[in-house]
């Protein structure tokens, strides 16, 4: 019998190679502790953090993870982005009440303004942010 599986798969612990380019290749920061998160959402702006969920159950990760720079960039910047690790997204989650992953949460400075949760359609994108860019903070 032959095992035909590969040789070299990633670690469980290693980050999708989706997730990684947005940290690599994007510069958006990786947020792992509540310190982390309430410095990032303190600055002026509008921001996103990227709950990704677990990639390896959850094909639509990938695909949110691809789709967030092309958001980005289809409101020029309006916003920025962070990534939240593993271990403060379930905690986040449930604070914002976004409980389905993946998860885009928007806040203009630390109000949150709303979430999309898990993939859309390209135009239920634009229409939410759109509508989230509007809010005034509280």
């Amino acid at each position: 019998m032959h095992d035909h599986a590969p040789y070299d798969l990633p670690p469980a612990t290693a980050l999708h190679p989706s997730l990684a380019r947005l940290t690599t290749d994007f510069g958006y920061p990786r947020l792992d502790d509540p310190d982390a998160v309430a410095d990032f959402l303190a600055r002026p702006g509008v921001h996103c953090l990227f709950i990704p969920g677990d990639a390896r159950r959850n094909l639509e990760t990938a695909d949110a993870a691809v789709i967030l720079p092309e958001l980005r960039q289809a409101f020029q910047g309006a916003f920025d982005c962070a990534v939240i690790g593993d271990a403060i997204e379930a905690d986040l989650r449930e604070t914002w009440r976004a409980l389905k992953t993946p998860g885009l949460l928007f806040f203009r400075q630390s109000d949150f303004l709303g979430a999309v949760e898990r993939v859309r359609d390209w135009s239920d994108y634009l229409a939410r942010i759109t509508r989230f860019l509007s809010l005034k903070a509280a």
